[in-house]
């Protein structure tokens, strides 16, 4: 029997949050999917509230509204509970959904005077700023990033009014170009460390002052963490990803190739099913059938933003732990269970059969963010506009859609909404500015995550070393690990951690606690023959892999010498889990031809049937697609894989020819010859290529160097005849190595006039602002969102094929490129065209606004993104100076 609600239409929680509205609706759950009208009516608050839908015994409730909030895009809480919301009226303002970049953003304080869960009270604390992305509330100040600064904004006096400003950096994102992909998020994580989104660098605070942390640029809006720490983010169509080894790890070594534990997917848009309840044809890809039911709605995710982890006390236990994510596109929240196969290893699953935690009929209904609350709930934020996908990347499906349904108007609106339960109660309001330390070290044992993690924030920022006895004591308290974890790390973040410490954590009984002492310990374990590394190693067969995960990338912190016999045990007995093998890679730089040698010599010595600990079990998330890889890892010699590309990466001749001498032994058994050239293949530039400009736009790690031989590898070009994997492995391997005298197709490049080469700088400018969010500064793309730019016989063919992707838009496997010819001039697209078909290795000829022109009237009547098969294949333009 379906389930149903009961109580039609709206009445009063008095139950738990007094006269705060709550909707409640008749209908089945989930209910039938809604047509959608001619013309989208805009709502009041109250009438838009009857259109929202919850699964039985849930409710929502109203927080705030306009004029109390406007254009909310996320908001935090101060430490007594006071709602500081980040407005963005700036946004798609202009005619046409153009962005203003005129300072007429703002941050506001809202509060509840009365205690009835509604906001009475709206305070402008800071204003005049130009469409910022990012806001964190601490103790004695407020974080705001306006890209490419980041401010910190002070309340002298008390009356949440901002006094004063300080720079702290002016490299936070872009100044101009896209707002969808610029520098987002301030999340103040368990380890102490502000994480961003789509940007290279973290915030720490150390002795008072900011200090940024270089970071792999990862995630599109928004962040969170669950209890462990570990952090979650997603992007455009991809619904959730997890941090298993923090970032920092990664960034160590320019010589990977692959992150793996770093942005890991836990469910594929595929294998997650929405179920909106009104037709939802109105997103970028509108006209693919494959993506709704006969009944209009949306299959897939269309545009996911702000995974949370509930943390909170006031909801029913069966939501504790789970991830939500909003899809804005589509009009609904979505939940995912997270399940643990008891060995720290993740995935998710919808969180219902049928149905979303939160949708609604109304398609202004836009929820672009979410939060824990201090009351133990989820807020939801609700920009509430006919539109929320940026112009510049409108299909001229969805501009239609649009402007048929005058959705561009109005703006300025906003509202705040409560996701509670029939079994909700009514918490305390936090006063915790006022809280003594002892007080705050009490509050790190609270139910409520945001309480945890607000205690801790306060004690550090304010440096309270007092209550050290009383950290200590939680630190190895019984029972939940939860208060220990925090112990801690708040321990940590007074710079008041011990070996001693460290030594009991390492034995904790929670997999957990024992992550992060190996991580706590890496300030000793640099010290030559500290007794802490001998402790870490121990932790080398521990039951989780949570555990041996991190110790595989703290070990990089060990002495040099030390390292290589542990990352070398570690590659062997756990050369199956590619998140082990990238993490350990990742601290050995400059020292992986050694590991690797030392690895292939245990193989050789008839190691290599040893079976991997574990190996009953399944390899991590090996259902999910493999992320930052160019192809299928080498199952079990996944680790001899990995250090050859990173070898064959770091591009030193001798080096590279000992792989091959390796890998065309006759001794080397068949497995590990295909293990070895397909490392040597993943990390060998193609002939050719070169690096982008330097920066790299946060992508993990610099690109690989051409390497010239001395002469033709014989034994190479032997195997490469002989056909098979291995054949064509050292086939592909060949192609990408030079030496004197080897045959090479000449391609005369005639250089660029004046007028083209103020074309190419003008292109960049054009690039830097619109297309690095995507593509990045170097080229390559980004994974599932878009494809590289070297060597694309888009980006060096027919400049005919470019034109008209840039006017009209492309459908592809990866991504969706949106049109640009009604956001960009012809001469604009023609310079960012000369660009890319110029820079890293391109050898495309320049591209004229006469081109642009002639093709755009060519295409006038184009309505649709062009696919592959419609676009010109050949090399080559008409006219174009330098090409093949």
């Amino acid at each position: 029997m379906t389930p149903t609600r009961t109580a039609l239409g709206l009445c009063l929680f008095l139950s738990s949050f007094g006269a705060v509205h709550v909707m409640q609706s008749q209908e089945a759950w989930p209910p039938a999917v809604r047509e959608t009208p001619e013309k989208a009516p805009v709502l009041s608050a109250e009438e838009s509230m009857k259109t929202l839908v919850l699964p039985p015994g849930y409710r929502v409730e109203l927080v705030a509204s306009e004029p109390m909030v406007i254009d909310p895009i996320a908001i935090d809480f101060d430490a007594d509970g006071r709602m500081y919301v980040l407005e963005m009226p700036g946004f798609m303002s202009e005619p046409g959904g153009g962005n203003s970049r005129e300072p007429i953003n703002r941050v506001v304080v809202l509060e509840d005077l009365d205690g009835d869960g509604a906001m009475d009270k709206r305070t402008v604390f800071a204003e005049e700023l130009v469409l910022p992305r990012g806001l964190k509330v601490l103790d004695d100040g407020v974080l705001i990033g306006e890209p490419p600064n980041l401010w910190l904004y002070k309340d002298k006096d008390g009356d949440l009014k901002s006094d004063a400003r300080e720079l702290v950096s002016d490299t936070y994102g872009r100044a101009a170009g896209s707002i969808e992909h610029n520098a987002n998020m301030l999340f103040w994580g368990v380890d102490n460390i502000m994480y961003t989104s789509e940007h290279d660098w973290h915030l720490r605070m150390k002795d008072g002052k900011f200090e940024t942390i270089p970071t792999l640029s990862r995630g599109q809006w928004g962040a969170s963490m669950d209890d462990a720490g570990r952090i979650y983010r997603n992007v455009n169509d991809a619904p959730l990803f997890v941090d298993f080894v923090p970032a920092g790890y990664y960034a160590r070594n320019p010589n990977l190739v692959r992150t793996r534990g770093l942005y890991e997917p836990l469910i594929s848009r595929e294998d997650s099913t929405i179920w909106p309840i009104r037709q939802t044809r109105g997103v970028n890809r509108g006209y693919r059938d494959q993506f709704f039911r006969p009944d209009g709605s949306s299959i897939t995710i269309q545009g996911v933003g702000t995974p949370i982890i509930y943390r909170g006390d006031r909801l029913p236990k069966e939501l504790y732990g789970d991830a939500f994510i909003t899809d804005s596109t589509t009009n609904l929240v979505h939940r995912y269970k997270l399940i643990d196969d008891g060995g720290g290893r993740l995935r998710a699953v919808d969180g219902y059969e049928r149905g979303e935690i939160l949708a609604s009929w109304d398609e202004r209904f836009r929820p672009v963010n979410m939060l824990g609350a201090p009351d133990g709930t989820m807020y939801v934020v609700d920009m509430y506009r006919g539109i929320v996908q940026e112009q510049l990347y409108w299909t001229d499906f969805l501009r239609d859609y649009i402007v048929a349904r005058d959705l561009e108007r109005p703006v300025h609106l906003g509202r705040i909404w409560r996701i509670t339960h029939e079994s909700t109660k009514r918490d305390v309001r936090p006063s915790l500015s006022k809280a003594t330390p002892q007080e705050l070290v009490k509050t790190l044992s609270h139910p409520n995550g945001w309480w945890r993690d607000t205690a801790q924030q306060l004690l550090v920022q304010r440096y309270a070393t007092s209550v050290l006895p009383q950290l200590k004591a939680l630190a190895v308290q019984p029972g939940d690990w939860r208060p220990r974890l925090h112990a801690l790390w708040t321990l940590q973040g007074l710079d008041a951690m011990e070996p001693a410490i460290v030594q009991r954590a390492l034995t904790d009984s929670a997999p957990e606690v024992r992550a992060s002492a190996i991580r706590l310990a890496e300030r000793w374990i640099a010290e030559p023959n500290h007794a802490l590394a001998g402790a870490i190693l121990k932790v080398m067969d521990d039951e989780s892999w949570t555990v041996r995960r991190q110790l595989g990338a703290s070990i990089g912190e060990l002495p040099a010498a030390s390292r290589l016999e542990a990352a070398v045990t570690l590659l062997q007995r756990y050369r199956g889990d590619p998140i082990l093998v990238d993490a350990t890679i990742s601290g050995l730089r400059g020292q992986e031809e050694e590991v690797l040698n030392r690895l292939l010599d245990r193989r050789a010595e008839g190691n290599s049937q040893v079976p991997t600990p574990n190996a009953q079990l399944p390899t991590p998330n090996a259902q999910l697609p493999t992320p930052n890889s160019q192809r299928p890892t080498a199952g079990s010699d996944d680790a001899v894989s990995m250090l050859a590309a990173a070898v064959a990466k770091a591009g030193e001749v001798s080096s590279v020819q000992g792989l091959l001498a390796r890998a065309t032994d006759p001794q080397t058994p068949p497995g590990l010859r295909v293990a070895l050239l397909t490392g040597i293949d993943m990390g060998l530039a193609s002939a050719g290529g070169r690096g982008a400009r330097a920066g790299g736009g946060g992508r993990a790690m610099a690109p690989p160097r051409q390497v010239t031989l001395p002469g033709e590898p014989a034994e190479l070009a032997a195997l490469a005849g002989a056909g098979g994997e291995a054949g064509a492995l050292a086939k592909a391997v060949l192609a990408k190595l030079t030496w004197p005298g080897k045959p090479t197709l000449v391609v005369e490049v005639a250089a660029l006039t004046p007028e083209e080469q103020k074309r190419f700088e003008a292109g960049f400018a054009v690039y830097k602002n619109i297309c690095v969010g995507c593509h990045q500064e170097d080229g390559r793309g980004r994974e599932k969102l878009a494809p590289t730019l070297l060597e694309s016989r888009y980006t060096v063919g027919d400049p005919g094929a470019g034109i008209r992707i840039l006017l009209s838009g492309k459908e592809g496997q990866v991504g969706l490129m949106p049109a640009l010819g009604g956001a960009l001039t012809d001469e604009q697209i023609a310079s960012v065209l000369t660009y890319v078909r110029r820079e890293w290795g391109n050898t495309g000829s320049p591209v004229s606004a006469d081109d642009v022109t002639e093709i755009r009237g060519l295409t006038s009547t184009r309505t649709r993104p062009w696919t592959d098969d419609e676009l010109p294949a050949g090399r080559g333009g008409r006219g174009g100076r330098g090409t093949q």
